[in-house]
């Protein structure tokens, strides 16, 4: 039995684009993304890579294409991977028709830095011709040279000028296939952008706060910002920058999606941080289940409290749960109700057993 949240969140309903098979928007699940840090031309590493993050959880990967040689590299990649790729590309419209020529399923660009209009034409026909949609990457880095003279700096106006500039150039076209970001790495800047985005134009919105830092700083910009958005119904795919492994930002992409009850996936643990009331070794037993629980993709909840003061209580809101005891007799909750008692050393052992047994159940309905 899983806990259910106690708010429900109301997404802003925006339109339905596609990359590849994965669908942004509306009622969509919400997607979670990384981008490869392999060189693109190390088509190996590129595809292990890719996979990896797939593994994790990823719904699309982003790949650079600095160069012709990286995007020509995509037709290698993407045979061989399983979910979508989206082309980084900066600057050079040759290498946004390459990357949708040789398999790209978007292409993350910001449109007045492609060129004059006629070279943003022929990437937007690739586009068209190749079944393949577009992200507008607004970033507070790299504003258009009149925009940031008018406002002076970087601030949320001058992101969603932007954004609605960029907008209006692929409308033109006839284009609508497209997704936008308005990326800032100040946390305050981005969600301000964001919510001004979401007031006029009803695209699909990938949300992130771009070049968050390493791993612990980042997360917690990431979790602050995505989350207050997510709160407010804002986002239809996310993607947590980190420096460091790519895999970790799908991991943390997910938990944040899980604890705001947006994403069901795997097995989400809650436990206590220990005391000297524990009954085990809590958080030794957390991180062993973490990894011997990786490979569980149906969504279940499990409880691992070293005492029965708060033990009992949350054992009967999670589908398995183990609540410390005296002398080395802990108690298994399986469904909220006490089933029997199980020795320390072998709670690892049997935690996992449970676990797996009840994704086999849960898989079969």
């Amino acid at each position: 039995m899983s806990l259910r949240p106690f708010r429900n969140i109301n997404r802003r309903k925006t339109k339905v684009i596609k990359v590849g098979d994965v669908k942004i928007g509306g009622d969509n699940p919400i997607s979670v993304q990384s981008m490869t840090n392999t060189l693109t031309t190390d088509v190996a590493a590129t595809i292990k890579q890719i996979n990896e993050i797939h593994e994790e959880g990823a719904d699309i990967v982003r790949v650079s294409c600095p160069d012709e040689s990286s995007s020509k590299a995509l037709k290698e990649i993407t045979k061989n991977v399983q979910i979508p790729v989206v082309a980084d590309i900066h600057f050079h419209y040759k290498r946004a028709i390459e990357a949708a020529e040789n398999g790209a399923k978007c292409l993350r660009i910001n449109p007045g830095n492609i060129g004059d209009r006629d070279k943003v034409h022929e990437v937007l026909k690739a586009a068209k011709d190749n079944n393949c949609s577009i992200r507008i990457g607004v970033n507070a880095g790299s504003l258009e040279k009149d925009i940031l003279e008018k406002y002076k700096e970087p601030c949320p106006e001058a992101l969603v000028e932007s954004a609605i500039r960029n907008i209006k150039i692929l409308e033109d076209q006839d284009f609508f296939n497209f997704k936008i970001s308005v990326k800032s790495s100040d946390v305050f800047l981005s969600i301000a952008a964001y919510r001004q985005l979401s007031k006029v134009t009803d695209y699909p919105l990938h949300l992130g706060i771009t070049e968050a830092g390493s791993f612990i700083p980042g997360s917690i910009k990431s979790s602050i910002g995505l989350g207050s958005l997510l709160l407010d119904g804002i986002g239809d795919t996310i993607r947590v920058s980190l420096s460091d492994d790519p895999v970790k930002e799908i991991k943390i992409g997910n938990e944040i999606l899980k604890s705001l009850g947006l994403r069901k996936r795997g097995v989400k643990i809650i436990s206590c941080p220990s005391c000297a009331r524990q009954g085990f070794e809590v958080i030794d037993t957390v991180k062993i289940l973490e990894q011997k629980l990786s490979h569980i993709k149906t969504p279940m909840t499990l409880s691992i409290i070293g005492c029965v003061v708060n033990g009992p209580g949350e054992a009967a809101l999670t589908d398995i749960g183990i609540t410390g005891g005296g002398k080395g007799n802990n108690m298994l909750y399986l469904s909220g109700v006490q089933s029997e008692k199980v020795l320390t050393g072998d709670i690892i052992n049997r935690v996992v057993s449970e676990v797996e047994k009840k994704a086999s159940e849960l898989e079969k309905k």
